[in-house]
């Protein structure tokens, strides 16, 4: 019987959920179209119209479109929620998993930032504060434990393809979060690494703390 590795000890103390929002642009006042999330076998997958419109670059590369107060991706009609629909079950799927940790892939300047926002805006930022144990980017993640692989890119697309053989449809947020679980897997972060890359919505804009030599 082989003894436990540092990361299935802390996904032992706190569930793991990988989540990834695709947005109406890259704009900080770009709005939230599709939440995903997944942790294990479970799995969470919503839609919601955004009251913006979506971006062109943005609609090319997600295949996102809204027409007639309908959502359409890839030209297939979406089911849709509202917004604080979708927050209020997301925060339902973290409850149910116990206060996980919330880990995406450049999620301290993109996703979360936008999360916190949304929260804000419908009054369930404590509520989904109480709900998470805090929040972990891999990207910065993936520069430290990767230092010295001579990588030319840290997209998330590009570590799955390098680092383990698959290509996969990016830039769909149900897509995206099972590829990061996979890539999560592989990156075997140790206890004190994950904790180096910890914040939580009101540390967030605050500096990691992380090796200043670490490879960009």
């Amino acid at each position: 019987m082989q003894p436990e590795t540092d990361e299935e000890e802390n996904s032992k103390l706190h569930p793991l959920v990988f989540f990834d929002l695709e947005t109406t642009g890259l704009g900080q006042n770009c709005e939230i179209i599709q939440l995903a999330a997944v942790s294990g076998g479970h799995s969470l997958n919503l839609y919601a119209i955004p009251r913006c419109r979506i971006e062109r670059g943005a609609a090319r590369v997600t295949g996102f479109k809204v027409r007639r107060q309908r959502l359409y991706l890839h030209r297939q009609l979406v089911f849709t929620n509202s917004l604080r629909e979708v927050l209020v079950s997301f925060i339902a799927f973290l409850q149910m998993l116990g206060r996980p940790l919330l880990i995406g892939h450049n999620s301290r300047n993109f996703d979360c930032p936008l999360l916190a926002r949304a929260l804000d805006e419908l009054d369930l930022r404590a509520e989904f504060q109480a709900s998470v144990s805090g929040c972990v980017d891999t990207l910065p993640l993936a520069r430290e434990l990767l230092r010295g692989r001579g990588l030319q890119s840290f997209r998330q697309e590009n570590l799955v393809r390098e680092l383990l053989g698959i290509n996969y449809k990016a830039h769909n947020a149900l897509e995206d979060v099972r590829a990061l679980q996979t890539l999560y897997s592989f990156l075997r972060p140790t206890t004190e690494a994950v904790c180096r890359h910890l914040f939580t919505l009101d540390t967030m804009d605050s500096k990691p703390a992380v090796p200043s030599n670490k490879s960009q």
